[in-house]
């Protein structure tokens, strides 16, 4: 059955778990593991203790997401937005204008996060950062929006290194992301 984006969005004030709406159809979103939680609530806890006095603002996975061009709707992990937050119409839970879009990958989200939802993503005009955190190592996949328009892989690996996000000033030290992460852990999906 296909669903219309006002249709998704009612029945997203009611449902007991998150879905994506990817034009038309309605997929269910599954829950992080713990050590993904502990990684979104570290880097959420980072951001906003970095960009605290400016005019940006970090958001967690409850703030959907709207990517007008592929017609979807989605909730990434964590999402920085700068100024006055653009809403989809009519709507206050729906944002259009993220600057950085953070994902902790899992076995069975790295594939979708790297490839089709990273290009949905490259579709919002405001995005100049989107970061990928591991959660079986220490590592960071920042892609960073050139002047061109073409996109920069930068990695940060191992938990004596900081990721830095040029434009908002940001360093993240890896050790205080991977803080209570226990490694021993196999990543379920």
């Amino acid at each position: 059955m296909r669903y219309r984006p006002e249709e998704y969005l009612a029945l997203e004030e009611k449902a007991e778990y998150k879905s994506e709406y990817i034009d038309g159809e309605i997929a269910p979103m599954t829950g992080g593991l713990i050590n993904h939680n502990r990684i979104v609530r570290n880097v959420l806890n980072l951001l906003t203790a970095a960009i605290d006095s400016t005019e940006c603002e970090a958001l967690g996975s409850d703030m959907r997401l709207w990517l007008p061009e592929y017609n979807v709707f989605t909730y990434p992990d964590i999402t920085v937005i700068c100024g006055e937050p653009l809403f989809y119409p009519g709507r206050t839970d729906t944002i259009t204008n993220p600057i950085l879009i953070v994902e902790v990958l899992s076995s069975s989200t790295e594939d979708y996060d790297r490839g089709t939802k990273f290009q949905r993503y490259r579709s919002l005009p405001t995005l100049q950062n989107y970061v990928l955190i591991h959660q079986d190592s220490a590592r960071f996949e920042h892609y960073r929006r050139m002047r061109d328009g073409g996109w920069l892989l930068m990695e940060t690996k191992g938990l004596e290194a900081v990721l830095e996000i040029p434009g908002l000033e940001i360093k993240l030290p890896l050790a205080r992301v991977y803080e209570r992460v226990d490694w021993s852990m196999v990543d379920g999906g």
